[in-house]
């Protein structure tokens, strides 16, 4: 019997050979463009995104290959995301994943565009689902809240707003719900909405992916202010040199790994409810918790 670790392995292969097939061919042109989009999109990463589809899926008895372009859209959208962010007139970063960001490999102009051409080949791809037409549809219709302005993008622009001021706790919350959670919770959505699951099952589902993307985004914040450049692969420190308000900064260390073990333990209860084999999701929860980049 597979261990989880090895599951967790091959779903990543998967996933990776899955980009592979959908990328640009990188001798077609424009070759500079299509260079740049399989450089975000295959640079070494933890892949949480599609893994999360899977494991969802596999509690809910769903076969990986039936989630192959589930899981592809969604680190589609995610290495886009990282493009975007990166560039100067956002988080202005020169590292990711431990190698230069997209606009200093290549350059600022073919950097936005090759994070427009992967955001528009997530959809491209979701659009072959290997599903009925009305199932396709509600999948492609998740992943655009995930990742528009009432999600992932929304989240981000209340980021940049709220550089240099004093927010709350709530406010904090409600902006990194969007920012960081809605594409991970579109992510169960997808392999609920591939599974047909009951209302029940999605809800916990929902529930659990809710506390990830908070936990996540604790994890992160902490990790911007203990560990190193070289550890995260990304610069350092870049939370407070931009007075962005963060829940280290909001709340203190202690108290922000209070708020992390309080939503591991949401996690912990949320799995309670599954019927199906929970145990991937749970490695990922512990994972999410435990990071160390």
């Amino acid at each position: 019997m597979e261990t989880t670790a090895t599951q967790l392995r091959a779903w990543v292969a998967r996933v990776d050979a899955m980009l592979e097939r959908v990328l640009p061919d990188p001798e077609l042109e424009p070759k500079r463009l299509h260079a740049a989009m399989r450089y975000a999109a295959l640079s070494p990463g933890k892949r949480l995104r599609p893994l999360l589809v899977y494991a969802s899926g596999h509690a809910l008895g769903m076969a990986a290959e039936k989630l192959d372009t589930a899981a592809a859209a969604v680190e589609l959208i995610h290495a886009y995301s990282l493009i975007h962010d990166d560039l100067p007139a956002m988080d202005d970063d020169d590292l990711r994943r431990g190698r230069p960001t997209v606009h200093i490999a290549f350059d600022e102009a073919t950097a936005i565009l090759a994070g427009d051409a992967l955001q528009a080949l997530a959809f491209e791809a979701l659009t072959h689902a290997p599903f009925a037409a009305e199932r396709c549809l509600a999948m492609v219709r998740e992943l655009t809240i995930g990742a528009g302005a009432c999600g992932m993008v929304g989240g981000q622009a209340l980021d940049l707003a709220a550089v240099g001021s004093r927010i709350e706790e709530g406010q904090l919350v409600a902006m990194h719900a969007k920012k960081t959670g809605a594409l991970i919770r579109s992510c169960v959505t997808l392999a609920s909405l591939a599974a047909a699951a009951r209302p029940d099952v999605d809800e916990s589902l929902q529930s659990f992916a809710s506390a990830l993307g908070l936990a996540f985004q604790i994890r992160d914040d902490l990790l911007d202010v203990e560990a190193t450049t070289d550890a995260l692969g990304k610069t350092a420190g870049k939370d407070a040199a931009a007075d962005k308000p963060t829940y280290v900064s909001m709340l203190g260390i202690d108290l922000a790994r209070q708020r992390l073990q309080a939503q591991a333990e949401l996690m912990c209860a949320a799995l309670d409810q599954l019927e199906g084999d929970s145990a991937p999701l749970a490695a990922l929860a512990a994972l999410t918790v435990k990071r160390l980049s």
